[in-house]
């Protein structure tokens, strides 16, 4: 059982700023938020510990381009839900798993795979053969306009933020898709449970040099191939209620259904998806009634945008590879290997 950790000013600050540089050095960020680097670093080390919040690497922006993402709506049998959710926990390729309200879905999944036909291979040899499925819809993913580590904290003040600078600029549309080598995986392999690693680390793991390792990150994160994000647990983040919008709307209004989303400060992801609807929405709102309030406020800026579902989720069985228990805490990593 996992101690019991309550989370300080200077803890949620730290997220805050793991959120906008997630490998910034402790003696970086020390200067900012008035401690030394030793007590940061001890704070992280409890952090960790407890699964309350942790750092690690994600497909960047690349991604989309090369390869294929898709969203996976499952019906079963209620006896079968939450054995399914755990045998579906240890497949690569269903990166993120939420239990889901009752309703249109009661598994939604989100998939990562090098492409179409690695996610065939998933979707009609796995899913298929599972006892208890009933149906499965599938969303591709034409576009990915804000992807799952959008959401902030918000625990600095104004000039914390300026000290920190914006975050890292997604990939220009001209770049194209890089080859991966042995090196690159075996490095991407160890970010992914962990992203805060040490060049040297790295370079012990990779039998190689800390400059070999720091050119070959810097090559992939600016190819949009490799992002870093730190994630937290559901208490550390007051329990936000996720909820997935389903909605649809003209091709001519899609850039600003996009912006719309993008400028609420809930919003977790933005994608273009196939099928009736064409856009795919996830959100973190404070509460049920909140639901209501956003797509309200939405479709008053957006009047040719229809909501045609809501998916409430109920429980998030593992995040971007990260297993989480029944309150949101991380409790084991499933590596995910979608390159």
């Amino acid at each position: 059982m996992q101690e019991t950790v309550t989370a300080s000013e200077l803890d949620l600050a730290l997220v805050n700023a793991l959120q906008l540089r997630p490998r910034a050095s402790w003696a970086d960020l020390a200067p900012l938020l008035g401690v030394t680097p030793s007590t940061l670093a001890r704070r992280w080390e409890r952090l960790t510990e407890a699964g309350l919040a942790w750092v690690y690497a994600a497909p960047g922006r690349e991604f989309t381009r090369s390869r294929c993402t898709a969203f996976v709506l499952i019906r079963c049998r209620p006896e079968a839900r939450s054995r399914l959710a755990a045998e579906l926990s240890g497949c690569t390729e269903a990166v993120t798993i939420e239990v889901t309200g009752p309703g249109s879905a009661d598994l939604l999944l989100d998939v990562l795979t090098p492409d179409l036909p690695a996610l065939g291979r998933f979707l009609t040899g796995k899913l298929d053969h599972l006892p208890g499925i009933t149906s499965v819809s599938c969303l591709f993913a034409t576009s990915l306009y804000v992807e799952g580590s959008r959401w902030r904290l918000r625990s600095l003040d104004p000039a914390q933020l300026t000290a920190l600078g914006a975050t890292t600029s997604p990939a220009p549309n001209g770049i194209r898709a890089i080859e991966l080598d042995a090196v690159d995986r075996l490095l991407i392999d160890q970010l992914v449970s962990d992203g805060r690693l040490g060049w040297s680390e790295l370079a012990a793991r990779a039998a190689t040099s800390p400059a070999t390792v720091r050119r070959r990150l810097h090559r992939l994160t600016d190819a949009g191939v490799l992002t870093f994000r730190c994630d937290l647990a559901t208490p550390l983040a007051g329990r936000p209620v996720p909820v997935s919008l389903l909605g649809r709307a003209p091709a001519r209004d899609i850039d600003a259904v996009h912006h719309a989303f993008a400028a609420s400060p809930e919003c977790r992801l933005v994608a273009g998806v196939t099928g009736p609807a064409n856009i795919f929405a996830t959100l973190w709102v404070h509460d049920i009634g909140d639901i209501q309030r956003r797509e309200t406020a939405l479709c008053a800026r957006l009047p040719t945008l229809t909501v045609t579902d809501r998916i409430v989720g109920l429980h998030t069985v593992k995040r971007m590879g990260h297993l989480l228990d029944d309150e949101g805490r991380r409790i084991g990593v499933r590596p995910i290997a979608p390159w």
